[in-house]
């Protein structure tokens, strides 16, 4: 399988896209540093590592929905870069399975590439 490694911060949601496309679980985690939180779903402790970037993506990788995402916010300084984003997730049927406004910050991975370290799909959860 093809490498995709994400040159800007802006490009990790489409190269986990084109891992998703292929259906490949360990490709998706790639775009992941090794360190990372992920908050999906909101109301559930963050997955953290590698491990929960799989837990993530595990569901969705057999059902190969597209991941669309439009990055209007992209602030970088030297290898951390924050992200914000609308973004969907589309089934092979046309349907959008799920969408929101994401908040992320990304890192500069040994690979030379920028991977998600701080994931939140719907944006950072308030304080209470």
């Amino acid at each position: 399988m093809s490498k995709h490694i994400a040159k800007r911060p802006r490009d990790i949601a489409d190269c986990v896209n084109a891992y998703l496309q292929k259906g490949d679980l360990d490709g998706i985690t790639t775009m992941f540093h090794p360190d990372c939180q992920i908050f999906f779903p909101p109301d559930q402790p963050p997955l953290t590592g590698l491990e929960g970037a799989r837990k993530a993506f595990e569901a969705f990788v057999d059902l190969k929905p597209t991941i669309k995402s439009e990055v209007f916010c992209e602030v970088i300084n030297g290898d951390i870069a924050l992200l914000r984003a609308n973004w969907s997730v589309v089934g092979p049927d046309g349907k959008v399975m799920a969408e929101g406004q994401s908040t992320e910050v990304a890192k500069k991975l040994e690979n030379g590439g920028w991977g998600y370290l701080i994931d939140c799909p719907n944006g950072p959860q308030t304080i209470s």
